[in-house]
């Protein structure tokens, strides 16, 4: 399955099973995604949900960039708005949702990693908002919410520099809560999860309900901002070139056009 999903203890668990593509994310991936998250966010025997990837190489490596190529504004518009709606699933789920992020956590893994409550990484993690490499600016929430968690000035750095954060450096500027052996991992997680599982189910509840509004507040118009500046980008120079060079493993020549 694309998506896998298990639980025990109180404790749901989801997996992004595409290994082979680094866990990248199609339409049909986030989909299913959405799909699960929501699922589990109103089942009443999960108080707890850790997102995570399969293999040990990567977490979500971000969107799939072979289904974009060749896209234009529209079909990207649509595109970026599941995955805002994934995020946004995420971030308000009822349940707290835990990335567990053994690997690569690029673009929209990246945007994936940051909707979550509690973001913890194992010592080999990467995390970064590449897609200026690809001519295209993030798309699923990465320009709202990453300043949000570390500050604007390191979010424009990480942003328009689309350089990559190793786990030591990503703990240090407040990207991930903690780092761990890459086998202990996922062991931390159900750790943490059963601490919050032990809990009040409905206290903690109120209490993400509560934080959001005094973290989040009203940026809807910032959101459709950023859904209208990606769409954007695709049918451009730029971007055909920057995804043109990923897939053909070059480096990418941008003109500006």
């Amino acid at each position: 399955m694309p998506i896998d999903v298990g639980w025990a203890d109180h404790v749901a668990t989801i997996t992004i099973n595409r290994p082979h593509a680094f866990n990248a994310l199609d339409t049909a991936h986030l989909r299913d995604l959405l799909g699960a998250v929501e699922e589990l966010s109103a089942a009443p025997e999960v108080r707890c949900i850790i997102l995570t990837g399969a293999g040990d190489q990567a977490f979500a490596a971000g969107a799939d960039i072979k289904e974009m190529l060749g896209k234009g504004p529209e079909e990207m518009r649509a595109f970026s708005r599941l995955g805002h709606q994934v995020t946004a699933a995420i971030e308000r789920a009822t349940r707290p949702v835990i990335a567990a992020i053994n690997g690569y956590a690029f673009g929209g893994g990246c945007e994936l990693a940051i909707a979550c409550d509690i973001r913890l990484a194992s010592e080999v993690a990467q995390l970064g908002q590449q897609e200026v490499k690809l001519g295209v600016p993030p798309g699923w929430g990465g320009t709202q919410r990453l300043p949000r968690l570390i500050g604007p000035g390191l979010a424009a750095e990480m942003i328009f520099t689309g350089r990559r954060v190793k786990a030591p450096e990503a703990k240090r500027i407040g990207l991930v809560n903690a780092v761990y052996p890459s086998g202990e991992l996922m062991a931390e997680a159900t750790k943490l999860t059963a601490q919050i599982a032990a809990n009040s189910p409905r206290a903690v509840a109120a209490a993400k309900q509560a934080m959001a509004l005094a973290l989040r507040g009203d940026h809807a118009a910032g959101f459709d901002a950023e859904v209208e500046v990606f769409a954007g980008s695709f049918g451009t120079a730029d971007q055909e070139e920057g995804m043109g060079a990923f897939v053909e493993k070059r480096p990418p020549d941008f003109t500006g056009a």
